[in-house]
């Protein structure tokens, strides 16, 4: 049996606009603090204290045990990288930010990548750059009558033009009132396959795109995923919903902050 997809009224996507609005926002603010020296401690909580500040709550923190309201991935780290003050980002290094917020009973998520300094490499800059178009793809392969086999062969075949590789242990998931719901978003596959979209479907398109093989690990953490081959890895991911003729995004910088660099 399917699990039970939720389609959500022209109100809730009003709600979820407001969500989303906060956590794109979160993450414009927090972009000027993503420097060469200051730490991922730092940057989560600073995070935190404008997402309270704003009278929401960070989803992540307590989630199944996640001890901190973001999550920052650092190079090879794949996803939910836990910050801590030891971690130091690194002239010419490139992080993941993972903001999710809980407004008003609704949960924004997002996130976006960030060169640290200004000597990233011209190989990390083409990573972010295919990985955002990526999403994009998969993004406007949204609509009802399409499917979510759509997205993911949208995403992979752009991805993998070149020696980049889509993760396969990782998904976006609907999204709305609940932190994870149906139904899965897989960033790759064929197109046709999969579940309907219909008008109503909210959830995160979120590919993960390592430089090398798709392969990942966790660490003994149970949370922290990187690369097996040590290589590069960079994602990015918004909200949306499906809606006639297309879909919105929940979570587009209201600065047009979408991909590095951020002037």
């Amino acid at each position: 049996m399917r699990p039970h997809i939720i389609l959500y009224s022209k109100s809730d996507f009003q709600a979820m606009h407001r969500a989303g609005n906060l956590a794109a926002r979160t993450l414009d603010f927090i972009t000027p603090h993503a420097i060469p020296g200051c730490n991922t401690g730092e940057l989560d909580r600073l995070c935190e204290e404008y997402i309270r500040a704003h009278d929401a709550v960070p989803a992540p923190l307590n989630y199944r045990g996640f001890p901190k309201a973001t999550c920052i991935s650092v190079n090879h780290v794949v996803c939910h990288g836990i910050p801590n003050d030891a971690k130091v980002l690194r002239e010419g290094d490139i992080a993941n930010i993972d903001v999710t917020v809980i407004l008003e009973g609704w949960h924004g998520d997002a996130s976006r990548m960030y060169w640290i300094g200004d000597k990233v490499s011209v190989a990390a800059q083409r990573l972010t750059r295919i990985t955002h178009e990526s999403l994009m793809r998969g993004i406007a392969a949204v609509r009802p009558g399409n499917t979510t086999g759509d997205i993911g062969a949208a995403i992979q075949q752009h991805a993998e033009q070149g020696p980049a590789r889509v993760v396969r242990d990782f998904c976006g998931h609907g999204i709305g009132r609940g932190f994870h719901e149906a139904p899965n978003i897989l960033h790759y596959g064929n197109a046709g396959e999969g579940a309907e979209l219909q008008e109503g479907m909210i959830f995160t398109i979120e590919p993960m795109i390592n430089q090398g093989n798709a392969q990942v690990k966790v660490l003994p953490d149970g949370w922290t995923a990187v690369t097996r081959d040590r290589k590069l890895s960079a994602q990015f991911e918004h909200s949306v919903g499906v809606v006639e003729g297309g879909c919105e995004v929940f979570t587009l910088s209201p600065r047009g902050w979408h991909c590095p660099p951020y002037h």
